[in-house]
């Protein structure tokens, strides 16, 4: 029989189709001898799809990460502060929040996949072995870790390991292309929250916190203890790029500024009744003068702190707005190293705000609200900040009109500061080489810093001078920052200058040293100083 052969792919198709039907068909009755319906007294129908997974489908999985991926965007869909913590994330995260972490103590990036020592930790095993800024690990116990596309979580698994015990690495030392050996005994690296804390003048204070951790207010109350000496009348206190933490601590550290029983913060919750945080003791600085510095980067238990302070009228908030968060995460162990952040409750400040930005739309937004401030121009220009109408409220002393439903507005606006949008200082800041130039150039000029006794007298007697910044740029250049750059280097030289004797200050004078310079030119706490003189 002769066939039209413009017949013959409507032919193959009748034919694919159906036999992919029969295959369906075929499978269906097969399967139906041996059906297993869902029983919901046998536990969930979760558990009931992922053992059949397990069973039948036709390739392997890895069930674990079925179920921790089944998990996290469970709770990622009620809001996006509910997380899930598997147990290699919680045990790193516990030791942050711990204070203090067992291992060989650096600080690292991982450049063009190899992992570069940003700086090693002062007093920490690593220091002690010889192991500067700059260095490069090539081994880690024989296994080669360089170009080998190697994660932040592989390199921290296989450094940190039980105090005493230990790990041999192989490293290519900054400058040259001479490989060393080290066999480095692990042992506890302290984790301070509390980066710095010192008199910017005879009057003023300053104290420096990244996050608030176990040990967050026992590190501050030490620091003001010690300013309270040295006579400091005024205090300004650095929240900027602080992301939270632990509540108990910023309450704490609240009530040593505010009098009586004043109100700091106070949760509510759908199963939780209003719970209120008050001031309970005499604080160490009621009555001095107080700012508080705040940025985008200011979060949670940061927002805690500057919300009361500012709803009580107590200091002045300056910088730019904070990020929004106003949601209370209790956690959950689940037995097997693993646990549930879940959102219990919203916390509110003394005034009724809730600070929390909303995130019902879309999770991406919200995270991303960051970088649209950026674009919208609020990073730079006050008039861009978008405040939410409807949430006003007034401040509990002076009357003062504040928002809610979107962070905290700062009484004084701060933008970012340009230099750092130069693509020079960009290039140098993402391959760490103001840390690395510092270090190796303080190792080879020991003597010529020897004779600097505390960081104010470096402060006014070491300059860094025009051959010195040329000598930072040939090497910068010489180290992976793009030739393009180069008509933008005297235009940074002020700014870099400044961080470059900063980081050279920190090599004999730990972070005090570090944070006193930089302030010379940190335009947020020039501007503090100038409103608590007022």
């Amino acid at each position: 029989m002769n066939m039209n052969k413009a017949f013959y792919p409507f032919l193959f198709a009748v034919i694919l189709a159906s036999g992919i039907f029969l295959g369906y068909k075929i499978q269906d009755r097969n399967a139906a001898k041996h059906k297993v319906f869902y029983n919901a007294d046998t536990g969930s129908k979760l558990d009931y799809i992922l053992r059949l997974i397990d069973a039948k489908y036709v390739d392997s999985v890895d069930q674990q990460k079925l179920y921790d991926d089944a998990i996290s965007k469970m709770l990622g869909d009620l809001d996006p502060h509910s997380v899930y913590l598997p147990p290699m994330e919680m045990k790193h995260e516990a030791e942050i929040m711990e204070g203090n972490f067992e291992g060989i103590g650096i600080e690292f990036t991982i450049q063009k996949d190899t992992i570069q020592v940003v700086t090693p930790i002062s007093g920490g095993p690593s220091e002690q072995a010889g192991i500067s800024a700059g260095d490069k690990i090539i081994k880690i116990n024989d296994t080669t870790v360089a170009g080998t596309k190697i994660t932040n979580e592989m390199v921290m698994k296989k450094l940190k390991g039980p105090k005493d015990s230990k790990v041999k690495i192989t490293m290519l030392k900054s400058g040259t292309k001479k490989l060393v050996t080290y066999t480095i005994k692990r042992d506890k690296i302290p984790l301070y929250s509390v980066d710095a804390g010192f008199m910017l003048d005879k009057q003023t204070g300053y104290i420096k916190i990244n996050r608030f951790s176990k040990t967050t207010y026992q590190e501050f109350y030490d620091k003001l203890e010690v300013l309270d000496k040295q006579g400091m009348k005024r205090l300004v206190l650095d929240l900027r790029q602080n992301p939270g933490g632990f509540m108990d601590q910023a309450t704490a550290i609240a009530d040593e500024f505010l009098d009586g029983n004043k109100t700091i913060v106070y949760t509510e919750g759908r199963t939780m009744p209003k719970t209120y945080d008050k001031a309970r003791t005499a604080g160490l600085f009621e009555t001095g003068k107080l700012a508080v510095l705040i940025d985008e980067g200011s979060a949670s238990a940061s927002e805690i702190v500057s919300g009361a302070i500012q709803d009580w009228d107590r200091g002045v908030i300056i910088g730019r707005r904070s990020f929004g968060k106003g949601l209370v995460q209790q956690e959950y162990e689940l037995g097997d190293g693993s646990s549930v952040r879940l959102t219990i409750a919203k916390y509110f400040t003394p005034s009724g705000r809730s600070i929390q930005r909303p995130y019902e739309d879309n999770v991406d937004d919200y995270y991303g609200d960051i970088s649209k401030r950026y674009k919208d121009g609020e990073a730079f220009n006050q008039d861009s900040i978008k405040q939410d109408k409807k949430e006003v409220f007034k401040t509990l002393i002076k009357g003062r009109t504040v928002y809610g439903g979107g962070g905290i507005t700062p009484d004084i606006y701060m933008p970012l500061d340009t230099s750092m949008l130069n693509p020079f200082v960009g290039e140098v800041y993402g391959l760490s080489l103001l840390q690395e130039f510092a270090y190796n150039y303080y190792a080879a000029n020991k003597n010529t810093f020897a004779k600097y006794t505390s960081a104010a007298q470096f402060s006014t007697q070491y300059t860094i001078d025009a051959a010195l910044y040329a000598q930072f740029v040939k090497y910068c250049m010489e180290h992976g920052v793009s030739k393009s750059t180069a008509p933008y280097t005297e235009k940074s030289r002020v700014y870099l200058s400044n961080k470059l004797k900063a980081f050279l200050a920190k090599q004999s004078f730990k972070s005090d040293g570090f944070y006193s310079i930089a302030a010379q030119e940190d335009k947020m706490i020039q501007r503090a100083i100038l409103e608590l003189n007022k």
